[in-house]
């Protein structure tokens, strides 16, 4: 190998200075022919069978190469015994070749002789010719039926039917929680609303408890006000039912003669008077100053508008009750017929 690599390298100097003509050039291309100094100053040795004997197995067991690894479902049925876990029935478990060698007499004479040992009737009296996973398996369906629990397929049970008119995706949030969300949706965008009614929520549930002023009360039957940041869904709902109006004036063109318009009360519905009452918190809320930068800014103040509304300080109450007096006003107009 030496002398190979010496006359490489001998043999490409003379081309090169046949090229160029300059020894500078033959001793850079020597030196670069060179091993690196550390593979030149290692130690070489080869390793013999003097020095590193082979590995010599036990009198009477395996060599080195000839202990192999279990099968995999061996392997999966002994970790089983050690996590106590239900692993394969190794046991119970037929081999195919043994049923075909049981139906053919010629070939079962030509098997080999650790075969025809394994197909010895050692088996108790009583037991079928074959063997599968059929029966732990019929054992273990016998017990979960026996156990009282309905098979099923299913965790939990099945909703009675026919199902209700509600029970639809569409109908997960409460439904004030999905009219606020709509009424606080801009251009379209459902996500920025939904997060903003979180915000809110959120707010609510981690504000101190409010306190009610006994001016201005709450429906009849509302729980205590420091039970209401346990539960912000009720918390809002009670702000906006207190607050909304139960009716709303229409104009009436011509009903007194002449073109003149009379103001009527008109009532209005569960979902009309939660509306109105949104539109109104919305307003105020929009007119308070920002206490800061930030996307949460606006969920901010329409929850810090509904505690107000709770504790009675909110301009709210003012438009609700002008409402209602203007309405009680104009009552008598009900009874002008029209001309």
């Amino acid at each position: 190998m030496e002398l190979t690599r010496r006359l490489q390298t001998t043999s490409s100097c003379l081309k090169l200075f046949r090229t160029t003509g300059s020894a500078t050039s033959i001793l850079r291309a020597s030196q670069q022919a060179r091993p690196p100094l550390c593979l030149r100053l290692a130690p070489r040795r080869s390793i013999t069978a003097d020095e590193k004997p082979l590995p010599k197995a036990d009198e009477g067991g395996p060599g080195p190469n000839q202990e192999q690894l279990p099968h995999v479902s061996e392997e999966a049925a002994s970790m089983s015994k050690i996590t106590g876990e239900g692993g394969p029935q190794i046991e119970e478990q037929g081999t195919p070749v043994d049923e075909v060698l049981k139906r053919d007499k010629t070939s079962q004479e030509k098997a080999p002789k650790v075969i025809k040992e394994s197909m010895e009737p050692s088996s108790p009296s009583g037991t079928r010719s074959f063997s599968t996973s059929t029966r732990p398996r019929q054992e273990a369906l016998i017990d979960f039926q026996d156990s009282g629990l309905q098979t099923t397929g299913h965790k939990f049970e099945l909703p009675a039917l026919p199902l209700a008119t509600n029970m639809h995706l569409k109908y997960r949030y409460a439904p004030i929680v999905k009219q606020v969300t709509n009424l606080l949706m801009r251009d379209g965008k459902l996500s920025v609303a939904q997060r903003n009614m979180a915000m809110i929520l959120n707010h609510l549930r981690t504000a101190s408890p409010p306190t009610v002023n006994p001016d201005r009360p709450l429906l009849p039957g509302s729980p205590p006000a420091s039970h209401l940041p346990l539960n912000p869904i009720l918390y809002l709902t009670l702000a906006i039912d207190s607050v909304a109006p139960l009716l709303r004036i229409r104009a009436q063109k011509g009903m007194a003669g002449g073109g003149v318009a009379l103001q009527m009360p008109v009532p209005l519905a569960l979902r009309q008077r939660r509306r109105q009452a949104v539109m109104w918190i919305l307003d105020s809320a929009s007119k308070k100053p920002s206490r800061g930068s930030g996307r949460g800014g606006f969920a901010q103040k329409v929850a810090e508008e509904v505690i107000a509304i709770v504790e009675g300080r909110s301009g709210v109450w003012d438009r609700r009750g002008g409402i209602h007096k203007l309405a009680i006003s104009a009552r008598a107009n009900l009874n002008i017929r029209r001309r």
